[in-house]
C-alpha cells in the first residue's frame, strides 16, 4: 500500500512495526538534452511502485523524496539540489516522522547516485538515535546487477547517466518526454582501471568530480542504444530483484 493514499485513521491502524517502510530517494538534475530533469525520480517511483503491487501487504511504500544532493550536476541549467549537510538533515527529520509512526524495518531505495554518501551519513546518525530499529539503503542499480548485465546491449562505459538503461526505461515509461534523436554517447573515454565510470563497475579510488568535467552534454554512456522494450525489460526484472531484497529484509 501507499501512504499517500490513506487517511490518518487508516495508518493508526496499520500496525507499522509488521511492514517494510519503502522510502524511495530520487532527484531533480539534468539528464543530457534528451531526458526530462525528473528522470531519476520517475525512475525510481516505478520500481517503488512495482515492488508495492508484488507486496501489497508486506510493504508500506512513501511517496519519493525528489530533492536530491546533486551538487556535481548544478554546472548545468534547471538542475535543483539540496547540500550535503541539510541534505542528511532532511532524511533523518523523515525517518524520524517514519519512527514515530511505529516503524521497526526502513529501507531507503535510491535512484540517484549523488545521494549515496550523505544517506550512509543519515544512516549512522540514526542508528544512535534509534537503536532497535532497522535502516537499511541500497540503490535500485547494487540489486539488480544481475538483471543490467542480461539486458544492456552496451560494454563496460554504457551505462552511467542519461544512459542505454535510464533512457530505455524512461522510453518504456513515458515515450513522449524523451527526444531520442537528441540523444548522444558521451562521458570519460579514460582506459585505466582507476577512472572508468560504469553503474556496474566499482572504482578502487574513490574521488570527486563535477559533471561538466567529464562530460559535455550532461550523458555518461550509450543512449542510442536504448529502447522501450530494452526498458520493460530493465524494470521488470530491476523489480523483481529489488523485491527479493523486501522479502528477505522481512525476515531479519
Amino acid at each position: 500500500m501507499r501512504l499517500e493514499d490513506l487517511s490518518w485513521p487508516e495508518v493508526k491502524r496499520l500496525r507499522p512495526a509488521t511492514k517494510v517502510i519503502l522510502f524511495p530517494l530520487g532527484s531533480f538534475e539534468q539528464h543530457g538534452p534528451h531526458l526530462p530533469l525528473t528522470t531519476d525520480t520517475d525512475i525510481v517511483t516505478a520500481v517503488a511502485h512495482g515492488v508495492e503491487r508484488q507486496r501489497p501487504a508486506r510493504v508500506l511504500c512513501l511517496p519519493t523524496l525528489w530533492p536530491g544532493h546533486s551538487t556535481h550536476h548544478l554546472s548545468f541549467p534547471g538542475t535543483l539540489s539540496v547540500s550535503q549537510m541539510p541534505y542528511i538533515q532532511l532524511v533523518v527529520e523523515l525517518c524520524r516522522s517514519v519512527v514515530g509512526l511505529g516503524a521497526k524495518k526502513v529501507f531507503l531505495l535510491n535512484g540517484h547516485g549523488g545521494n549515496d554518501v550523505p544517506v550512509r551519513a543519515a544512516l549512522r546518525e540514526l542508528k544512535t538515535e534509534f537503536p532497535k530499529v532497522r535502516f537499511v539503503f541500497a540503490s535500485y542499480w547494487s540489486l539488480a546487477a544481475a538483471t543490467m548485465a542480461q539486458v544492456r546491449q552496451s560494454g563496460l562505459g554504457g551505462l552511467g547517466h542519461a544512459c542505454e538503461l535510464e533512457t530505455s526505461i524512461m522510453l518504456h515509461l513515458c515515450p513522449g518526454r524523451v527526444k531520442l534523436a537528441r540523444a548522444r554517447r558521451d562521458g570519460p573515454r579514460h582506459t585505466d582501471r582507476y577512472r572508468k565510470a560504469d553503474m556496474l563497475y566499482g572504482r578502487p579510488v574513490y574521488f570527486v568530480n563535477e559533471f561538466d568535467e567529464v562530460t559535455k552534454s550532461g550523458t555518461v554512456g550509450h543512449p542510442d542504444l536504448a529502447t522501450a522494450e530494452k526498458g520493460d525489460k530493465f524494470l521488470k526484472g530491476i523489480v523483481r530483484e529489488v523485491t527479493a531484497f523486501v522479502d528477505a529484509f522481512a525476515k531479519w
